[in-house]
């Protein structure tokens, strides 16, 4: 068995692959992986005719962030101890993979490692997806070191440390792979968005922990499956988000929080409504709809009745950015 694969999921990706993939087989020591979701748009040429060395897992049709990487590391199973998965979109550079394979094996009860995600347009700054690490406040909603909601910090060295994390960033996390494959994988009805929160939420429920190492950083430049304005992108991070809190909590701590969420959504999209994005409005809706009418199974172990939801403790994000005007982690 080797030590690890570092894996990409592509979809029409072309232009990506040519400007990122040459670095990443350059600076790494992992061999590369290349997971292909039935592209059209001459990826496969591509990496046929330029990267004969990078292995290539072909897919006839799309199969979503979610389905395309269950199937592609289906593949790979038996053969690697840990996966680094990489957006195609994600710059890299020299010594980038080995430490997280490394604090990967230094504690086998991590399960997952993320690096520093910076931004791409402007490197001197955090990245939207993941930045110093991820953690949910105590309603389920997402939030970052160096982002929370669209408040972007710059880096200062301010996250240079190693620290546990409620989640890792789908943009560049090694996972261990038997832990992958033991808990099924990403939910694959989630398609795409949130899908490593609620993995890494799996990780924690059967006692694993999630890990931030800032001595590595990476680029990403996010967005290109779907922009951060899409409405299509507002309903699958609503309807995952409520799946995974759904999957996640036992019953009674879930439904005091949906009945807040509900108040609170009803709130997002009422504003929505105000700043005159109606589709939107219109997302949140359907997804509280598409929630309630095909909530998915629990999955894995018992859920755990005294479990925190978060390792960063009781945060009510909202109530921290909007009343009390914290827009940094470091504020909190």
């Amino acid at each position: 068995m080797q030590q690890a694969a570092i894996v990409i999921l592509n979809f029409n990706g072309e232009k990506m692959l040519r400007q990122f993939l040459p670095g990443v087989c350059a600076y790494s020591k992992f061999p590369v992986v290349v997971i292909d979701n039935g592209s059209t748009d001459g990826s496969v040429d591509y990496l046929q005719a330029i990267h004969p060395n990078v292995r290539l897992v072909f897919f006839s049709q799309n199969f979503g962030f979610t389905g395309g990487y269950n199937r592609g590391l289906a593949e790979l199973e038996g053969e690697f101890n840990y996966y680094i998965l990489l957006n195609s979109d994600v710059e890299v550079g020299p010594n980038w993979d080995e430490p997280m394979v490394q604090v990967l094996e230094s504690n086998p009860k991590i399960a997952s490692v993320q690096p520093k995600i910076l931004s791409f347009q402007d490197p001197s700054h955090f990245d939207y997806a993941g930045a110093g690490g991820g953690f949910v406040d105590s309603l389920g909603y997402p939030y970052c070191r160096g982002r929370i909601f669209q408040d972007i910090e710059k880096d200062l060295g301010q996250y240079d440390d190693s620290v546990l994390v409620d989640w890792t960033s789908g943009a560049c996390m090694a996972v261990r792979a038997d832990l992958y494959h033991s808990l099924g994988g990403f939910d694959e009805r989630f398609f795409a968005h949130m899908e490593e929160i609620d993995i890494c939420w799996r990780f924690r429920r059967a006692g694993y922990i999630c890990v931030y190492i800032g001595a590595v950083s990476v680029v990403h430049v996010g967005g290109a499956t779907l922009s951060r304005t899409s409405p299509r992108k507002t309903f699958l991070n609503f309807r995952n988000n409520l799946w995974m809190l759904g999957k996640n909590l036992p019953l009674g701590k879930f439904i005091p929080i949906y009945i807040c969420r509900v108040a609170l959504d009803a709130l997002a999209a009422l504003v929505f409504l105000v700043r005159g994005s109606i589709a939107d409005a219109l997302a949140v809706v359907k997804a509280h709809f598409a929630f309630l009418f095909s909530r998915p199974a629990r999955q894995g172990m018992e859920l755990a009745k005294n479990q925190p939801i978060s390792v960063a403790g009781k945060i009510s994000i909202l109530f921290d950015y909007y009343i009390r005007g914290k827009k940094k982690y470091g504020d909190i």
